[in-house]
């Protein structure tokens, strides 16, 4: 799923901008870079703005996270019943995607 992807990718640079000096002084910087750019923090806070991010693709946004957590957990622990939590998790679920693609980036330059 793509929704936002570029928007959820921008969010993304900016952090590794924000966070440029850290993670040049931490040689395990890129072990831990996706928790801390997608976890450590809310990317939507307020039900109201994430009902707006969400949009008219909610149901296709909770179907997804359903998916990711079924596959990777076994059940789903996201309460799809708060928008917060569903944009949360999905900016999550998509941030893994965003930070491989750079790890692999940044191995093909090295």
């Amino acid at each position: 799923m793509d929704y936002k992807k570029e928007e959820i990718k921008e969010y993304f640079n900016d952090y590794i901008e924000e966070n440029k000096e850290y993670l040049e002084e931490n040689k395990h910087w890129k072990d831990d870079l996706h928790h801390h750019a997608f976890n450590e923090d809310y990317y939507i806070i307020g039900t109201y703005q994430a009902k707006e991010w969400l949009g008219n693709k909610t149901i296709d946004v909770i179907n997804f996270i359903q998916d990711y957590e079924q596959d990777n957990f076994g059940k789903v622990y996201t309460d799809l019943s708060d928008p917060e939590k569903i944009v949360n998790m999905y900016t999550y679920i998509i941030g893994e995607e965003i930070v491989a693609d750079y790890l692999q980036k940044l191995k093909e330059v090295a």
